[in-house]
């Protein structure tokens, strides 16, 4: 049994700035908030908001002129271009985004004497040697960051850098005050937690109750697996569904997909992402509902854990496309169940949620180690029992059950290999979902794996789509 007493978790608020004293009373900071995306940058004069970006191994910058009254907030992705990206936005980049957001503060009326700076987030992907020192982005962008800021002569007030956890960087645009608090840390529950080892017999009875995912994603499922499907039959099915048809329309609007027209029908989705799209979107929207839409356990946000599920497959699909080492549908599919598992344990982890913060994010251990200790099964293990009762497809069953220690796959080993990597991409650089630690011992031979190199690693975090990047999936509602 473990405690942690209210006092704590209320001190550990007041120091990330979370909660402010009215009249003896304390309350969570209820100011506009508006989240800065990655490679973009918001300038504004005296208003009453709070900018904020969530850093994984992106590097956020303010700067502020107190006199002026004019500040704002760069989240820059990468250190330098790769030289291969396809669309240019140089707002992702170090060494060209920096350059355009002082000029735009020098636009809105601040003047450089009158700057001064705050750095947070470059986290480290994982363990670094001299081999592998590509791996060290955030670092290098934190380096080019500083020597800007220092040949233009620009203060750092304060920087937290490096490290393996996340943070949050906000900028009270009314008082010009910047604050860097941990990810994770406004969940912390508000009464005192306890928390106690469930059952072999709670777990089984927990995995009974998990309610099955609707069975048009199953057998959408099973279609992909198989190849063979008829969208005839599927349109048909949606459109007998009238929750999941609004759904999947509603997804296809969303900045998960960014189609450029609006879609109103079913058939006109059809026509503008085509029927592979369409049939991921109906499998996404299948599950929505089957994720925890509440601010606790696991999710850091609103509908946290679907969202985290959606960017991994998105980001899966494209790694997929990029090594050529599976099927873009089948990754896809992987990447959005294989966190099934954590909707069983979801309810255990709500009240030892700060013996998982601490142990995660402050000493370092991987989440799977500590379910094991805690709970003595991990969210891995209860997701392949999960597609086991579903009957899912062995090689899908085998990517849940091994994407945290890939190796361990014997069906799909390359399949499971790009679902960790996707897991990794969005836990380092879309921060602020759900609490995750993934071992990182050995990410150059689990890149490798898929026929990819420490070198390519930025180009890989390039090539994350940029609707993963975006302010409403990022975050979600907070």
């Amino acid at each position: 049994m473990c405690n942690v007493p209210l006092e704590t978790a209320t001190h550990i608020l007041e120091k990330a700035g979370f909660c402010q004293k009215i009249n003896g009373m304390k309350t969570i900071d209820t100011m506009p908030r508006l989240q800065v995306a990655s490679g973009s940058y918001v300038v504004t004069e005296k208003t009453p908001q709070t900018l904020e970006a969530h850093l994984g191994t992106c590097v956020g910058v303010t700067l502020c002129d107190r006199t002026a009254n004019v500040g704002g907030l760069i989240h820059l992705l990468l250190p330098e271009p790769t030289g291969m990206q396809k669309d240019w936005q140089p707002a992702l980049y170090a060494t060209t985004g920096l350059p355009l957001f002082l000029q735009a503060l020098h636009d809105a009326g601040a003047f450089k004497d009158e700057l001064t700076a705050f750095l947070a987030g470059g986290a480290l992907v994982g363990p670094l040697s001299e081999e592998d020192l590509f791996l060290n982005i955030g670092g290098r962008t934190t380096e080019i960051v500083e020597e800007i800021l220092h040949r233009e002569g620009i203060p750092i007030s304060k920087s937290e850098t490096g490290g393996y956890f996340g943070c949050r960087l906000s900028l009270n645009t009314e008082t010009w005050e910047s604050h860097i608090e941990p990810v994770g840390i406004s969940a912390m529950p508000s009464e005192k937690a306890t928390c106690k080892k469930p059952s072999f017999e709670q777990i089984e009875d927990a995995v009974e109750r998990v309610r099955p995912i609707p069975q048009i994603a199953l057998k959408i499922i099973r279609m992909i697996h198989d190849d063979n499907y008829s969208m005839k039959d599927i349109a048909e099915e949606v459109r007998q569904d009238q929750i999941v048809c609004a759904k999947v329309i509603r997804l296809c609007n969303s900045a998960f997909f960014a189609t450029k027209v609006k879609i109103d029908t079913l058939n006109r989705a059809l026509v503008m992402i085509g029927e592979k799209n369409l049939m991921q979107l109906v499998v996404s929207a299948s599950l929505e509902d089957f994720f925890p839409e509440t601010r606790q356990g696991y999710s850091l946000c609103k509908g946290g854990l679907f969202r985290h599920a959606l960017g991994t497959a998105i980001i899966s699909e494209k790694l997929a496309e990029l090594t050529g080492k599976a099927s873009s549908g089948l990754a896809y599919t992987a990447g959005l169940l294989h966190d099934i598992g954590k909707v069983v344990l979801d309810q255990y982890l709500a009240p030892a949620y700060p013996l998982f913060y601490r142990r995660t994010q402050i000493d370092g251990v991987s989440l799977i180690e500590v379910e094991s200790d805690e709970f003595g099964i991990t969210h891995t293990e209860a997701g392949g029992k999960l597609a086991e009762r579903w009957s899912l497809p062995d090689n899908l069953g085998d990517t849940i059950r091994n994407h945290h220690h890939p190796e361990q796959a014997c069906i799909s080993p390359e399949l499971t290999h790009l679902i960790y990597l996707a897991d990794l991409l969005m836990s380092r650089f879309a921060v602020g979902h759900e609490l995750e630690r993934l071992n990182t011992n050995q990410l150059t031979s689990r890149l490798q794996k898929v026929g990819l190199h420490p070198e390519q690693f930025p180009l890989i975090v390039e090539s994350i789509p940029d609707q993963i990047l975006t302010e409403s999936l990022l975050n979600g509602s907070k």
